[in-house]
């Protein structure tokens, strides 16, 4: 019986750690390594999110009630709010939207207590252009030229969503993922509704500065230059917006007005199959079918993410040399329901 073990517990140091397998293809970060061409990245992205055998698939099977939130939102320019348990797809919705409609790479802002507007609008390096400042006047003295203040400047991902479409671009809508946005300060979400509302924001430092520099380069969250007249950034093309929530607070009424409203249910049978076979391979749904039917039979308001049981098909598949008693061990291990006391 050979040993899927990489750690043993013995205190002996050994090679094993250089006999690792490839990882679960969630988890493969060189598939999104930031290296190559903007469209291997996307495809990268992609497959990481989606499933590496994602084109054996012919979607993952969203319901009819997904796609016509998801059309409402295209079609009238408004954010998307998709709520649901943890691991029911809520992030993956924005990647597979990006991917079928050729919308390029996903802007990511992933949200936490502290988070502010500004953090997503874009970030202004005072510190350094103060140092910078002081170099360039000590080398050259008082003549020396000050830097340009957009080279301090970096649009975020909700900034870098709203910039304008460029002479020559197709009028097509950035993607944007506003991840638990239920995590952040109770004033974020009234924050945003000016944003959200009228598609622009100023660069309060380049508007300062419009009367020397009408026109300023910034970089992007893509790290990309683009050109920034008179501090404001103004959309042509609103983006894809999705906020995603746990369900953990209530939003006020004046950001739910503006947004397409969508829960997102637990997987269907099919669409967990999907699901399987896009990440792992249709052997996996053969191979674990045990513990597709416990996920699928487990009591009503437990939450367990598909995720988990992703990792749970992926590490007894590994483990298949073990004992019948150690793979249920792992499976009891990673299936455990997100809300059970502990």
């Amino acid at each position: 019986m050979s040993d899927w073990r990489i750690y043993r517990g013995a205190g002996l140091p050994h090679d094993g750690a250089r006999h690792l397998p490839d990882p679960p293809p969630w988890r493969d970060f060189t598939l999104s390594s930031g290296s190559g061409s903007g469209d291997a990245e996307d495809e990268r992205g992609a497959a990481r999110r989606l499933g590496v055998q994602r084109q054996l698939v012919e979607n993952l099977h969203p319901r009819p009630e997904e796609v016509e939130a998801i059309n409402a939102a295209l079609y009238l320019r408004r954010p998307l709010l998709v709520t649901g348990n943890p691991g029911t797809g809520k992030s993956t919705l924005a990647h597979a939207v990006a991917y079928e409609l050729g919308l390029g790479r996903v802007l990511r802002w992933p949200i936490v207590s502290r988070t502010a507007l500004q953090d997503g609008l874009y970030h202004y390096d005072a510190i350094g252009r103060l140092q910078d400042v002081q170099l360039d006047r000590a080398v050259g003295g008082e003549r020396a030229e000050r830097p340009p203040i957009g080279s301090y400047i970096r649009l975020g991902p909700l900034g870098t969503a709203l910039l304008p479409q460029r002479e020559g671009q197709d009028a097509l809508p950035r993607v944007l993922l506003v991840d638990e946005l239920d995590k952040s300060d109770i004033d974020l979400p009234n924050d945003l509704l000016n944003v959200l509302e009228e598609g622009e924001f100023t660069i309060r430092e380049l508007e300062r500065s419009a009367d020397r520099e009408p026109v300023s380069d910034v970089l992007t969250d893509d790290g990309d230059k683009v050109a920034v007249t008179g501090g404001l950034v103004r959309c042509t093309t609103f983006p894809f917006i999705v906020l995603t929530s746990n369900g953990e607070r209530d939003f006020p009424a004046a950001l739910l007005r503006r947004c397409i409203q969508l829960e997102l249910k637990p997987p269907t049978e099919k669409q967990l199959a999907a699901m399987v076979t896009a990440h792992l391979g249709e052997e996996a749904l053969v191979e674990g079918e045990e513990y597709i039917r416990r996920f699928l039979e487990r009591d009503a308001g437990q939450v367990v993410a598909t995720d988990q049981l992703l990792n749970a098909l992926y590490l007894t598949q590994r483990a298949a040399g073990a004992e019948r008693v150690t793979r249920n061990r792992l499976a009891e291990m990673l299936l455990r329901p997100l809300d059970r006391p502990r």
